[in-house]
């Protein structure tokens, strides 16, 4: 009896929570975005210390102009993000036990916002050492990563993983996700070593800009190479065996593809055109969706049973289906 009364509340919270779990992805995602933008303004010390934006005031006051207002509603974000991550542990309460892989999704995800919020005081006490300012968006990063998961996994059952695709697809799938974080990790060494430091008096990291970008774009057309493997293979082994489990990982990885071609002809442009804003800005949002769709890409070459949808009269009957083992 304790399981149907249970099984109803997952039907429904899965409904009420995939709103949520997008909601974490597209604010972790732009608070990516408005951290950039305060790099890329100037306005990194516009708030000069931290927790406070001043010694007496934890707001930016109007003496501190628009570089205050930036920097000040960057930080704003963050209780943005921390509200949506406790909504989403009240949704899942119910379920905590059913669903534990959703619950500790959200458990980390909420309690890595003090810990960015902290790194991001670190940042501007250390005046934006460009290897703490590094740190920050790694942080960002798995919390992305993480969120895409959040997102993928209120649509299945929660129940155990199946490989879809052939062994040396996923061999491939785990190399596209090492390849994409040493792009990450080389992207940020680039923006340290690059003229946005976020602050005109704020050092950079050293390194040569010319070496270290060569450097980045390196493993790029490596990750470009086994993304395109992947999707042969895949592809082959979906004709031969006719297999309909293997059209996700097919589109998924055709996505990864068209977004990993769009951001080395974005960050191509960026550099030959010696770094304009709006492409900094754009270059920005392809890394974040980069990394989404490199977990979405791996995610999806081990699949779980969808979760049923509820029927329209409101009747709560979820189940799912059988996982299929190649």
């Amino acid at each position: 009896m304790n399981n149907q009364a249970e099984a109803p509340s997952s039907g429904v919270l899965s409904r009420r929570i995939r709103i949520l779990a997008w909601l974490t992805l597209v604010s972790q995602a732009g608070i990516v975005i408005t951290g950039a933008l305060v790099r890329l303004t100037a306005s990194g010390l516009g708030c000069p210390t931290w927790p406070r934006c001043t010694d007496q005031s934890y707001v930016n006051t109007p003496e501190m102009g628009i570089h205050g207002y930036i920097e000040f509603g960057n930080r704003t974000l963050t209780f943005v993000v921390a509200a949506i991550a406790v909504l989403t542990l009240i949704a899942l309460w119910k379920i905590r036990r059913e669903r534990r892989d959703l619950w500790t999704l959200a458990v980390v995800l909420l309690f890595a916002v003090p810990l960015q919020a902290v790194i991001g005081g670190i940042t501007v006490l250390s005046n934006l050492n460009p290897w703490v300012v590094g740190l920050h968006f790694l942080a960002s990063a798995i919390m992305v990563a993480l969120a895409t998961l959040m997102v993928r996994r209120v649509s299945d059952s929660g129940a155990a993983p199946a490989r879809v695709v052939p062994p040396v697809v996923s061999r491939l799938g785990w190399a596209i996700l090492a390849l994409m974080i040493i792009v990450v990790v080389n992207g940020v060494m680039v923006t340290g070593a690059g003229p946005h430091s976020g602050d005109h008096g704020a050092a950079r990291n050293g390194l040569d800009p010319t070496w270290i970008t060569r450097l980045h774009a390196a493993p790029v057309y490596l990750l470009v190479a086994a993304t395109v493997a992947a999707l042969v293979l895949t592809a082959r082994s979906r004709r031969a065996a006719g297999a309909d489990q293997l059209a996700e990982p097919r589109r998924a990885l055709m996505t990864l593809l068209i977004v990993e071609l769009a951001q080395g002809a974005i960050g191509y442009t960026q550099h030959f055109l010696h770094l304009p804003v709006a492409l900094v800005v754009l270059h920005m949002l392809g890394a974040v969706t980069l990394i989404a769709a490199a977990v979405a890409a791996v995610d999806s070459m081990y699949q779980r049973p969808p979760l049923m949808q509820l029927p329209d009269n409101g009747e709560n009957t979820p189940s799912s289906a059988s996982a299929e083992t190649l």
